[in-house]
């Protein structure tokens, strides 16, 4: 990926409008309100349909740091977790359309990235929650089918069909000159 004045200049702006939505939209899951669904992906996956899975990876690194460390997020702990999740999303998620960018193969890639995100946070919930509020590693366990898999299902599904709903939309934008 070739990175010039302009490009930076698009990604810096997909990047302010992943923090933005990550302010202004703030949805509690109602079976454990402390978990809250926000669109903050939505225009990670955006960049990385039209850029590739380098900018996709460059734009969820940047909105992590923001968002952990400057916005009183999770601090390190969710700054792993998002960017090990997204990230990987975003890489195979690009990574896909980039070498067939169909509406089909632009569909099976979210379908992977959703999947993918929620696995991914599965696993990160185990290794990192017990450490991050110190509870044991079977109360995580036993938090996985009731409130931590149904909750990244729905985050992920619903950003990735909001990405499918809005990239060609948006995506004339993105590559004018």
């Amino acid at each position: 990926m070739k990175i010039n004045a302009k490009l930076l200049a698009k990604l810096a702006m997909m990047t302010a409008i992943s923090i933005v939505l990550l302010l202004i939209v703030r949805i509690p899951f109602p079976p454990a309100p402390y978990l809250v669904y926000d669109p903050a992906d939505l225009p990670i996956y955006i960049t990385a349909f039209a850029y590739g899975p380098a900018a996709g990876i460059l734009v969820t690194l940047v909105v992590c740091l923001i968002q952990a460390f400057m916005l009183g997020g999770d601090g390190l702990y969710g700054f792993v977790m998002h960017f090990i999740a997204t990230g990987m999303a975003a890489v195979v998620i690009g990574m896909m359309y980039m070498k067939c960018k169909t509406k089909k193969r632009a569909e099976l890639a979210l379908v992977v990235g959703a999947v993918l995100v929620t696995l991914v946070m599965c696993a990160m919930n185990l290794l990192v929650t017990p450490f991050y509020l110190g509870v044991d590693t079977k109360a995580v366990l036993a938090m996985i089918p009731t409130i931590i898999l149904p909750f990244n299902l729905l985050k992920a599904g619903i950003n990735c069909v909001l990405t499918f709903l809005l990239y060609k939309r948006v995506s004339g934008f993105l590559h004018n000159n």
